[in-house]
Formats: structure tokens, sequence, C-alpha cells
């Protein structure tokens, strides 16, 4: 097999099991939902088509008993509760023989009899499987005649007009040739499609052109366009490496480097004798092209976007697993889906996503007799979810379980020498929850498959700042416990303040700046230690910029220059020694030894080369 051909069918494949087992889950809660009932059909019928391309018989036999037995049901024989269950467990396995053809591109020695042993399941579960092989399926040559639309004839509608269509393609009899000779009354089509309908209903369907008409049987293709008359629609795509669109996205941002090198010379230009009229013209010529960079920017981020969809579907089986290896029962929801973000977030999230569900379920979620004495109800609640805030995404795992004990936690990282006592008592609950992301920490009692070697959380922290995003945990006892991770949706372009603490520069995200000021010196007044300006009406802290970085200050008394940034809910004013410039940055998360730095959103590159970091206000501020 290719391996272009296998990658697309890994991806339609995850995406067709995770359809049909989120289906599945929902008909054993709902048996009389059609629309589900017909979805899944669809999903499980088309994985079988798509099977057909490879030689791949255990999953091929597996799937066309479960198809089997979901056309009984939609055909009202039987009300599926006996069936519901080991149709979960196919789904579940194909989704693992997917994990094992993405690493080795064959099916395990076992498949066979795994396969079987599925088979026999179904079929004792519900009516016996009519068949095993198959049956083969109606091709259409369809060349209507020169003079069709004369004769009243819509070929496009009758073809549509076919029961159980699976491929579809259009095609010119003779080449079209110069278009401006084009005659618009003759018709010069040729439309060759697959129908997975009775040969006599096909030919019922074609009867009115039946001398236009050729039918053959072959074998089963590949789900195609249009399945029972609904029309998938046709995007105009095309294939691109990966590896050439991160090249592309790098050379869009060296542009923008380059571009902010414009106002520089500009400045140079425009100090010489006779320069000012030439800086102009270069000062409007940069405008331009900041116009056309960002637009390239924006498009080149759109390109690397995806869905979160196919990533999320890959936790239905693996959450059911581990419930089962726990001896728990868990409903599992997903939200958020359709979202698309940078396709670096999304091949970087599927580990740490992994942790945290698997904790949710280990260390949330109680076990059933605990959750009775607890007054609820045996089966627990988790659920994934995502959602878009400005120029970020926010995913969540939450659920309703224990709780995080904060006392329990101070007392773990004490006792695993993680933190000194002192250390510990003082901080407050939501610090001491946080102690979680310790390297080293656990509150597993036993190392198994799930949990307790050490590992986990402090992974997910380091994973997910890596991909410029950070990590904060929400819990109450006895309530349950949200996971919150914000990501970038994509590499846009930032809007960043460049301001100078002595001969150092800093840059501060300017949605995060409400204004910058000279205050005067007779206008700063100590409070509690620090000091703080009022500022129409409003009394708002100072603090200099400078302590907080560690840079040395070259401010030399009177008016201090301040930037006034929200940090969360506060206005804060940070005083600063020069405000540089304003410019747009393609921001990239920090990486290897720098990836944890304390108060670093990201860096980007000024136009001489050298690195500036971009700060976050926010855990800056002790």
């Amino acid at each position: 097999m290719t391996d272009e051909l296998l990658e697309a069918f890994l991806i339609e494949g995850r995406e067709l099991t995770a359809q049909a087992a989120d289906d599945l889950v929902a008909l054993a809660r709902a048996p009389g939902d059609k629309a589900r009932l017909d979805r899944c059909f669809r999903a499980v019928h088309t994985l079988k088509g798509s099977v057909g391309l490879f030689d791949l018989p255990a999953m091929g036999r597996v799937l066309h008993v479960a198809e089997d037995q979901l056309e009984r049901l939609r055909r009202g024989e039987g009300d599926g509760q006996g069936l519901f269950e080991p149709l979960i467990e196919v789904v579940d396995q194909v989704d693992r023989w997917l994990d094992a053809l993405e690493r080795s591109e064959a099916l395990p020695p076992d498949a066979a009899e795994v396969s079987q042993r599925l088979i026999d399941r179904l079929t004792s579960a519900g009516a016996p499987s009519s068949v095993v092989q198959q049956t083969g399926e109606i091709a259409i040559h369809y060349a209507p005649r020169a003079d069709a639309y004369f004769a009243g004839d819509d070929p496009m509608a009758i073809i549509a007009g076919v029961p159980g269509l699976r491929d579809l393609k259009v095609s010119p009899r003779e080449p079209f040739g110069d278009l401006a000779r084009y005659d618009p009354f003759t018709c010069n089509l040729v439309i060759e499609a697959v129908s997975t309908a009775a040969r006599t209903d096909v030919e019922a369907a074609l009867r009115w052109v039946k001398d236009q008409v050729e039918l053959s049987i072959v074998a089963p293709v590949a789900a195609g366009a249009v399945e029972n008359g609904e029309a998938e629609g046709f995007g105009r795509t095309i294939r691109v490496e990966a590896g050439r669109i991160d090249r592309l996205a790098d050379l869009t941002g060296e542009l923008v480097i380059a571009k902010n090198g414009l106002s520089d010379l500009a400045s140079q230009i425009e100090g010489l004798a006779d320069g000012r009229a030439i800086a102009q013209a270069l000062r409007a010529q940069q405008a331009r092209i900041d116009r056309l960079v960002g637009d390239l920017h924006g498009t080149v981020s759109k390109v690397r976007l995806t869905p979160l969809a196919p990533l999320f579907g890959r936790f239905p089986r693996l959450v059911r697993e581990t419930a089962r290896a726990l001896g728990k029962s868990a409903d599992f929801e997903i939200d958020g889906g359709e979202i698309e973000v940078d396709k670096a977030v999304v091949d970087g999230l599927f580990e740490p996503l992994l942790h945290v569900l698997r904790n949710a379920l280990d260390h949330g979620v109680e076990a059933p007799e605990a959750r009775r004495a607890a007054g609820k109800s045996e089966t627990g609640s988790l659920r994934l979810s995502a959602r878009t805030v400005g120029e970020q995404v926010l995913i969540e795992v939450a659920d309703d379980g224990a709780g995080i004990d904060p006392a329990r936690i101070r007392d773990l990282a004490v006792a695993r020498d993680l933190i000194a006592p002192s250390a510990a008592q003082a901080l407050d609950d939501r610090g001491a929850v946080d102690l979680i992301f310790l390297p080293g920490f656990s509150t597993a009692s036993s190392v198994s498959e799930v949990s307790g070697r050490g590992v986990g959380m402090d992974a997910v922290r380091t994973t997910v700042g890596r991909l410029g995003g950070r990590v904060e945990i929400v819990s109450r006892a006895g309530q349950g416990s949200t996971i919150r991770i914000l990501l970038p949706i994509s590499m846009v372009l930032t809007k960043v303040m460049v301001v100078a603490c002595g001969d150092e520069r800093y840059g501060l995200t300017l949605d995060d700046v409400v204004e910058t000021t000279r205050v005067p010196a007779d206008r700063i007044v100590p409070i509690r230690g620090g000091h703080a300006f009022q500022q129409r009406e409003q009394v708002i802290p100072l603090v200099r910029l400078a302590n907080l970085v560690g840079a040395e200050s070259h401010a030399r008394g009177g008016a201090e220059r301040v930037v006034v940034a929200r940090v969360g809910d506060e206005v804060v004013g940070f005083a600063v020694d020069a405000i540089v410039e304003r410019m747009d940055a393609a921001v990239r998360p920090m990486s290897g030894l720098l990836a944890g730095a304390r108060g670093v959103v990201g860096s980007t590159l000024l136009a001489n080369g050298a690195v500036l970091m971009i700060l976050d206000l926010q855990e800056l501020i002790p």
C-alpha cells in the first residue's frame, strides 16, 4: 500500500470510527434515534468500503457483519439492546487496528482470531449475518445523446435519481476545444458512477435512457461522494507536504522581521540632508508592505489550521478502556471539535490530553461505591470541550469527581521533599493545588498501567508551554475538577510595544496595554510598601519593570515614563526607561532550556537580529 493512500485511509478511518462510536454510545441510551442509527450505518458502511482498498480481510469481515446487523436494526428487526455493546467493541477494535497500521502497516498476528470472536459475538447478539462475502456493486456508464437537452432530458438530474450512489465522475465526451465556439445546446458529457443498490432498482431509475446506459457488476470500492442520495459535496483541494507549509510559515515570519527594519531605515534617511522626501516615500511603501505582509501571514496561518475533531475522536475508546481497567463507569462528552487550530498545536496535544483524561478517571472520578456513599450517580461525568477566547483556544477537561484536597497536596509535596514545610504552609489553596505540576509529584499510592509513575501533570505543563500555552486547575472538594489549557489558535501577528529597561529591550503585547503616560514624581506616593499614582480619579499601583525582570534601570528621577496595562482584573502601571517603538511580530513560544521561563510569553527577532522577549505581565507580578 502506498504511504499517501494509507495516510488518507487512517485519517478517514479515525474520523469514521469516532463518529460510529459516538452514535453507538448515544443509541445505547436512546435506541429509537433513527437519525443516529442511519448515521452510524453510513459510517460503518463507508469504512467497510475503504477497507476494501487494502488487503485487510480480518477488518473487512467484521465490518461487513457489523454493517449487516445495523441494517437489520434500520429495518426494525429487534430493539438493538443486546447489539450495541458488541458493536462498540467492534468499533474500538477497528480503532486499535488503525493504530497498528500506523505503526507497522499491518494488522497484528491475532487479527483473524479477534475478528472471528467479534463476529461470533455479533451474530449471537442479533440475527445471524446473512452474508460475509461481498455481493458486488453496479458500475454505470451513461453517455447522453448529443440532443439530450432538446429531448427534455437533464442528465445530472437523472443520475442523481439513482439510489445508492457511491462514486460519480463527469467528463467531456470530446475535448471542448475553443470555448468561443462552444455550443451550449449540445450535450458533450459522459457520466460514470457506482451504485450499491440492486440492479433492478438502478435499471428502474435509468429506464428512460436505457439505450444510453451500460451496467456491469464490480467489486466494492472506497466510499465516494454520494451515499443514499445525499450529496457530500466536492471541494477544490490540493495535498501539500506539511514541511512545505512549515517552511512557508518560517519565510513569512522572516519577511515580517525584514519589514520591521524599514522603519529604522526611514528614520536614518530622514536625518540626512535632503532626505525627508525620500524618507516619506519609503514610509508610504512600508505602509503598503505592512498590509501585504499582514494578509500573507494571515493566509498562511489559515492554511495551517485543522479541526480538533480528529484529535478529540481518538479519546472515547481510550476513556472506555481506562474506565474499564479501573472498574469505574463514566459518561464521556465531547464538544467543540469543529474549532480549527494550528496543526502544530493539534499534533502536540494528544499526549497532554491523554494524561489529563487518565488522571481525571484515576484520581477524580470515584469508584461506584464511593459515589453512592457521596449521594452521586454511580456513573461519573467526564467532559472534553473547546471554545475560542479571542485569538486563543481554551480546552477544558472537567469531571464531577472528588476534587483536589489542598491539604493533602501540601502533605504529599512535603513528604516527597518537593517543597519545604514552611513554604508549603505559606501557599494558599490555589497555590497548593498547583503543586501537582511539580516534577515527580503523584497522588497515586501504587504504580499501575494507568498512573502512578511520578510523571504526568508536569509533562502536561511542559508540553503545553512548548506550544505557547499555559495550564491551570480549578477544583472544588466533592464536586470535581477542571483542567484548563489555553493555547494560541494560530501563529497570528502580534502587535507589540517595545520598551527599554536600561540597555535591555522587552516586548509587551498591545492587547494588554491600556495607555502610556508620564507621571510627575510628586504624584507618586508610597502605599503598603509599594508605590501608586492617581490617574483620572483611579489609584493605580506602580512597579518598576526593571525590578521584575532583573534588569538595570537608567532612570534619572523626575517624571516616570509609565505603561498602564491590564493584569488580570486589575490595572497596573509599569515604569520603564523608554518606549522604543510599536511593531508587528511573529511571536514564537520558548523552547529548549527556556521553555519554562517564568513571565515570558515567547520571543521574536528584531530587524538587527537581536532576540526580543515578549513578557507575560500577569506572571511577573508577585
